[in-house]
């Protein structure tokens, strides 16, 4: 596989941007070598600076479920350029995009846009502790929640340290208000409510986690949760950023039956677009400037080209509801596959996977949480990903990213996919 355009690219980006790159995931330091820069994407595959084709199953980290340059998002953002970039003021897309939410997400009354999935949660924690008047919040361990101090404690693969922040410049008052407990386990909940009466505004986290690898949430652990805090006046959150339309139309909350009190979404209410939201009960919401005291703002929020191509995708999604048994489809056949090679290799790797999301853990532990999560072998991961890289399948370069599905998807991409892996696995073991 040819690299030297993406490693002459590379070589400039590190003079000029942290690490070389904007993210840093994208780094590949969890994998080894260095990543490859993209120039275009069509259907199911990516495209480097080198002219290497691959299938990829990142679909730039869940939004583009129906593949990348449809012709749907295309047309709406095509129509919608000409009118201006951005005005600040309102429009009616997006009062069409909070109809669109508020009819598909069950828990949602009102809804407000912002320009990420870290500004909705940043906000959404915000209106639970100025709405209840308390400090501290519940969040769980491997569970991201973007950037925001609030939620870099024991944030995804970030190192767990009680009580301690993961990252410089996060302050030890902020970290004492974020306690964090392991996901899966409602005892732990009891118990750090117990000995914080009365302080804890919010419980927030994914619904099903996509940020230490796809982990599922166990029976009854999401009702024991809504139980929880309707007893104890505690304010619900789902981050269904991930999540959100991607596994369900009404997201996770549709699939479990479980409603919590406010929602943050993003990806694929976008189309592609930078865009986030969060939404939830009426007089949660109500409580929001201008309505209410407390104060959130956004130059770029409800964004017109971002509006125009949301409004396109929820629609499509709304439209479309066979799209999801599709989708969940193909990814149990990709899925099956793997643990046939599995099998056939006598290897005993635990793989979980919902919906059109999954993931294969170098563990033979079963993964429940991030402690289970993290006794996966990464050099081995690593190793795997780049063994997957030659033979054109881009994985997400990190054992603790969950993969996704995308419409575009097909038969003989399922095989490549399958047989690259059995390819990979027998390599790697080798």
């Amino acid at each position: 596989m040819e690299k030297s355009r993406s490693l002459q690219w590379f070589h400039t980006a590190n003079k000029l941007i942290p690490g070389g790159v904007n993210s840093p995931v994208r780094a590949f330091k969890a994998v080894g070598g260095q990543p490859l820069f993209i120039n275009k994407a069509e259907g199911p595959y990516l495209y480097d600076e080198d002219g290497n084709q691959f299938i990829e199953l990142i679909n730039s980290w869940g939004p583009m479920i129906l593949g990348h340059k449809n012709e749907i998002i295309e047309k709406a953002v095509a129509e919608a350029i000409p009118k201006s970039l951005s005005y600040g003021a309102p429009t009616a897309l997006e009062v069409k995009m909070a109809q669109l939410i508020v009819e598909m997400v069950p828990s949602v009354e009102m809804v407000r846009m912002v320009n990420s999935g870290t500004e909705a949660t940043m906000s959404a924690i915000r209106v639970a502790r100025g709405f209840s008047g308390k400090d501290k919040i519940i969040k769980f361990e491997g569970c991201y929640h973007g950037h925001g101090d609030s939620f870099l404690i024991a944030a995804g693969s970030g190192a767990i340290t009680m009580g301690q922040p993961d990252s410089p410049g996060v302050t030890k008052g902020t970290a004492q208000d974020t306690l964090s407990v392991p996901f899966n386990n409602l005892e732990k909940v009891e118990d750090v409510l117990l000995e914080n009466k009365n302080e804890v505004a919010a419980i927030i986290l994914e619904p099903v986690v996509g940020n230490m690898g796809c982990v599922l949430p166990q029976e009854g652990f999401l009702s024991g949760l809504r139980k929880i805090c309707d007893q104890q006046g505690i304010i619900l959150i789902f981050d269904e950023v991930m999540t959100g339309f991607r596994i369900a139309p009404g997201g996770a909350q549709e699939l479990f039956g479980v409603y919590p009190d406010l929602t943050t979404m993003g990806k694929i209410i976008g189309g592609g677009m930078p865009v986030g939201a969060y939404g939830g009960r009426k007089d949660l919401m109500e409580s929001v400037s201008p309505v209410g005291p407390i104060y959130q703002a956004g130059t770029l929020s409800g964004n017109p080209i971002a509006m125009a191509a949301g409004i396109a995708m929820l629609t499509y999604l709304r439209e479309t509801p066979g799209i999801y048994k599709d989708l969940e489809k193909n990814t149990a056949k990709i899925v099956a596959g793997i643990k046939e090679n599995l099998r056939k290799l006598n290897l005993t790797y635990t793989i979980n996977y919902l919906g059109s999301m999954f993931s294969l853990f170098f563990t033979t532990n079963k993964v429940i949480d991030f402690e289970s999560a993290k006794t996966c072998d990464i050099q081995l991961f690593g190793r795997y990903f780049n063994s997957m890289l030659e033979k054109g399948i881009y994985l997400a370069p990190s054992q603790f990213e969950s993969l996704f599905i995308s419409t575009a998807i097909e038969p003989q991409h399922i095989q490549h996919i399958v047989e690259s892996n059995y390819q990979a696995l027998k390599e790697v073991h080798n």
